[in-house]
């Protein structure tokens, strides 16, 4: 937990937080047995979360990158 850390929450963007990674979800699809309409409309949405996932991943590192910059507030 990065606690307000904006360096440490920088480093933790990497990781998974509560949204999967958009790899690990494509692979629990890959192992879902599913009908042709289904696995086209699964995908579209997919490919929605992929394109949103790495927007908000961008803003996010943005933001953070500028935190990290500052000096953080006497506690």
């Amino acid at each position: 937990m990065y606690h307000y850390d904006a360096k440490l929450a920088l480093e933790e963007l990497q990781e998974d937080a509560l949204l999967p990674h958009p790899v690990k979800l494509r692979d629990m699809i890959l192992r879902t047995k599913l009908g042709p309409t289904e696995a086209q409309v699964l995908n579209q949405e997919f490919q929605t979360y992929l394109t949103r996932f790495g927007e908000l991943q961008k803003t996010a590192r943005s933001v953070l990158e500028k935190l990290a910059a500052g000096q953080r507030k006497a506690s």
